[in-house]
């Protein structure tokens, strides 16, 4: 590979601190200009992203894009503005057009920056920046070599593509409490859609895979002939009977259930009382077995970060321990409406992990008996404040602990609260492409309607 060929997205160095300096600036105007208390955001994100389709190429995206948001107090009055352009007379232009904001809103008693004694101090480096210098060719390569696998399958008669994505990126937060830091990062996909067919009938899958460090992914061969598999392997599904029967998730659904499950624990919606986990602290939720935590900063992981969005020190919590509430996930701002302790939640939960209870997908298959597996659900039939569930929904039969044929169009209905209780087992198949580390859910009996 010719290096003059290499796109890079890596931050190229004195980055980071330049942009910090502009950070340094922002604080110093709004100062100028009269703000008693300032905050700063600014980010850049750097990538290149290839798609192949039918073996062609079908994209090639270079993006870098930049941009900053301001925060001013004017006692307690505030006001905010963005901008992609940073430049000096932007960030003065920017600057005044959030203290004209401030000037025109009313106060709130629990607005403001964090004081100096609660902001993050100890700032270790979490190895979250690793670079993946390519060519063009190699990514069209790469994505190429996915597809291709994938379509050798002879039942795949179509394809929307298998992309490559590659990006690196740069944070820095600072305030006029003392505040300013920031780190880079780097996030990289591999994903594939494909398309089966037979006897008249057709049916779309895909899959993915995404890692902080390149040389964790899947091989291009591995996504595609996954996504083969998984599109083929929902030809000839039905629609099953409506009643009552037990409900497995895989783990790219039970990651979803579990931040339904950060939603209502999180503080804006706790504080304006549209959770149904209001006052719920030291009730038991969840079985016995049960522990959930998040892990911010675990080095390399997909969601860790050393600050949140206020500057305070991202830390381990422990929300639920041996199936019982212990603590919310509380911002700085949430935490003063509740008068209660801010928890580094600013910017939402980090790395939330299950404990699981010592079963494979298998295990729980055989468990479960006869069922439902469920691996996509659509809709948004969530309702947060009373926790009513109801999503469409499509999967597979399971009978005697083996999965039997494919099932869609069917719809899965419950309450969180008695899905979360009922679970009967997390599995070891745990998912560690997101911000939610999750295995196989297996829950209670729910209602499924179907035919």
């Amino acid at each position: 590979m010719n290096q003059a060929d290499i796109v890079q997205t890596a931050p190229e160095d004195g980055a980071l601190e330049a942009l910090k300096d502009r950070a340094a600036l922002v604080l110093e105007e709004a100062r100028r200009q009269g703000a008693d208390a300032c905050e700063v955001a600014i980010s850049r994100n750097d990538g290149l992203s290839a798609t192949v389709r039918l073996g062609d190429i079908e994209t090639l995206e270079f993006h870098r894009d930049r941009g900053f948001s301001v925060t001013v107090w004017i006692g307690q009055r505030k006001g905010s503005a963005s901008s992609s352009d940073d430049s000096a007379q932007s960030l003065r232009e920017t600057v005044a057009a959030a203290m004209a904001i401030a000037r025109h809103t009313g106060e709130d008693p629990s607005s403001g920056i964090a004081d100096a004694s609660l902001l993050a101090s100890d700032l270790p480096d979490l190895d979250l920046c690793h670079p993946w210098p390519m060519s063009v060719a190699q990514a069209v390569d790469l994505a190429g070599r996915a597809e291709a696998a994938g379509r050798a399958d002879a039942r795949i008669i179509n394809s929307e593509g298998a992309t490559v994505s590659t990006g690196c990126s740069l944070r820095v937060y600072g305030n006029s409490n003392g505040f300013l830091a920031g780190y880079p990062g780097s996030f990289h996909s591999l994903s594939c859609v494909l398309v089966a067919g037979a006897d008249g009938a057709m049916q779309r899958d895909y899959w993915y895979d995404g890692s902080r460090v390149p040389g964790r992914l899947m091989a291009p061969e591995d996504i595609g002939e996954r996504a083969a598999a998984r599109a083929c392997a929902r030809l000839g599904a039905s629609r099953p009977r409506t009643g009552t029967v037990p409900v497995m998730f895989s783990p790219e659904v039970a990651s979803g259930l579990l931040s339904h499950f950060v939603g209502a624990i999180s503080g804006g919606a706790l504080y304006r009382k549209s959770s149904f986990l209001l006052d719920s602290l030291g009730e038991p939720l969840f079985p016995a077995w049960c522990d959930i935590h998040e892990a911010p900063r675990m080095p390399s992981w997909n969601g860790s970060a050393p600050f949140d969005a206020d500057g305070l020190a991202t830390r381990d919590n422990q929300f639920v321990s041996a199936g019982v509430l212990k603590s919310y996930a509380l911002g700085l701002y949430a935490s003063r409406r509740l008068s209660a302790q801010p928890t580094g939640n600013g910017g939402g939960v980090r790395n939330l992990c299950i404990s699981d209870s010592g079963e494979s997908q298998q295990q729980l298959l055989e468990k479960m008996g006869n069922g439902v597996l469920v691996t996509e659900v659509m809709g948004q039939g969530v309702n947060m404040v009373t926790g009513d569930y109801s999503r469409g929904a499509a999967g597979y039969r399971v009978e005697n602990g083996e999965i039997t044929r494919p099932l869609e169009e069917f719809t899965i209905a419950g309450n969180l609260k008695d899905m979360f209780a009922g679970l009967q087992g997390a599995g070891t198949d745990v998912d560690t492409r997101g911000n939610v580390r999750c295995g196989s859910l297996l829950l209670a009996p729910m209602k499924v309607a179907g035919d």
